[in-house]
């Protein structure tokens, strides 16, 4: 996608994650990414698993820092994570000692905004997430779906210009995912942040994205960056839709199809 890097709220330009491994081999994660992303775009990462989707979204978030390369966010270089990059990993990450409506209020109290703020937007987001019956239980007794719900509350709790999501409805049942795509579409619409989402769904990616990244495997590049010019919300059941479903499809079964092969020749090697 064609962007000025000055006008783009994410920039990644050149960059290349490698990982050691045992016996002193490297495994080239990422290779040569560039990407510009506007403020206010919702852009999915979509790919098999090995591409480095995550391994993208990690290093946009300062967690994990590219060998080479360059990120920068609101014209910032990232060097850590940091408050206008809120991140909803796959796995929730949540505090077993902490009630729901607590781990949700957390970060607004580590801000040191006032109790009656912090009650109030723990209320909406409550509500929001359907999670209001809930807000005195501890993780340990919810679903994994509501625990990654009120990993999400959390998050949007911050108000982060910047959302970066990584699978965070894979774990959910299909009518509760629907919801939540919904949901997230009008917060997205309503507070225009800037949102990186992984899937592996072509579906979800369809549903959700103004933009959709799709990776090759290993070593990670970009192998198609497609604006979806479908009108909202989107029809699953419309022609346009799954005309770019099996376009999508397509790409990314040749990705799989690369993976087997490496795989089976990588077994006759040893």
């Amino acid at each position: 996608m064609d962007l000025e890097k000055n006008d783009a709220h994410i920039v990644v330009a050149g960059v290349s994650k490698v990982f050691a491994t045992g016996g002193g081999r490297e495994v080239v994660a990422l290779q040569d990414i560039g990407l510009a992303i506007p403020r206010g775009q919702f852009v999915c990462l979509l790919g098999p698993s090995g591409c480095g989707k995550s391994t993208l979204l990690n290093a946009v978030a300062g967690f994990a820092l590219p060998s080479t390369g360059t990120i920068t966010a609101d014209g910032q270089p990232v060097t850590a994570p940091g408050p206008e990059r809120g991140m909803v990993f796959q796995e929730y990450a949540l505090f077993p000692w902490m009630t729901v409506e607590d781990n949700i209020a957390f970060g607004l109290e580590i801000k040191g905004q006032p109790k009656a703020a912090i009650r109030a937007t723990v209320d909406k987001l409550l509500a929001m997430l359907s999670l209001a019956d809930f807000r005195q239980r501890y993780p340990k007794d919810l679903s994994g779906g509501m625990r990654q719900r009120v990993a999400i509350a959390r998050v949007l709790a911050l108000d982060s210009p910047i959302m970066l999501m990584d699978e965070p409805f894979g774990a959910l049942d299909a009518l509760t995912r629907r919801n939540l795509q919904d949901e997230l579409l009008r917060i997205w619409s309503e507070l225009k942040k800037t949102i990186i989402f992984v899937t592996h769904s072509i579906e979800e990616a369809i549903y959700l994205a103004d933009r959709i990244v799709v990776m090759t495997y290993r070593p990670g590049t970009i192998k198609r960056d497609i604006l979806v010019d479908l009108p909202r919300l989107r029809d699953p059941a419309g022609a346009d839709f799954n005309a770019l479903k099996r376009e999508l499809g397509q790409l990314v079964m040749e990705e799989q199809q690369r993976h087997h092969h490496d795989e089976l020749r990588l077994a006759a090697v040893d």
